[in-house]
This record gives structure tokens, sequence and C-alpha cells, in this order.
């Protein structure tokens, strides 16, 4: 089993997942975090973090379509292992509770890495 990141975390990107994770499995695209479901060893330290509730076991019913997106995106962006000054975007809050995120807001752009 892996954790996985859905579309809630689009342009909020909040980074609180990033430092507690003991295996630095988060990459980072200009506007949303994936895990790479290959590091990822399942202590789910992360979940809790994410106060957007973005982060979910690939068991959950909601993660089927993110387990792709995270492994796709997880070897094309940089990894991240702090979360830095622009964390989270500026609009955040205001994403907070916004639907159909991936369709309208997604970007397949890399972030800054580490």
């Amino acid at each position: 089993m892996t954790y996985v990141v859905k579309e809630e975390c689009i342009n909020c990107l909040h980074g609180d997942c990033i430092a507690v994770c003991p295996v630095d499995c988060f990459y980072v695209g200009e506007n949303m975090l994936v895990i790479n479901p290959d590091e990822c060893i399942d202590c789910g330290v992360c979940e809790p973090e994410c106060p957007v509730e973005a982060i979910v076991p690939d068991s959950d019913p909601s993660a089927g379509p993110w387990l792709e997106v995270n492994r796709t995106y997880s070897e094309i962006w940089p990894n991240i292992t702090a979360k830095n000054e622009s964390m989270p975007l500026p609009d955040a809050e205001k994403m907070r509770g916004e639907t159909d995120k991936f369709k309208r807001f997604f970007s397949e752009k890399p972030g800054e890495g580490d």
C-alpha cells in the first residue's frame, strides 16, 4: 500500500506533509505535490498533516485515478524534502473546497525542488 495526493492539493500546496516524511517521497509541481508510490513506505504520518485532506491511502475509494497521477508526475517533477517560502500558495484558503480542480487548474509544470 502507498499514499496518494489528490486534487484537493491543487492550488493549495500547503507542504506540511513534506517535513514529516521519513523517506522524502514527495515531488513538487507548479501547483501540486505528489507521492512516489515506489518510495512511500506506508507510514501514514503525512496524512494527518494535510490541512485540506488531500492525502489518502491507495485503498481509499477516492484514490483510484490519483495513483497514476502520482506515479507519472513523481517521475518528472523534482524531489522536495522541506517546505519552502512559497508554501502555501497565495490563494490556498480561497481554493479550499473548490471542485474539479484537476480539470480547471492542474499544471504539468515542475515546481522548485531542493
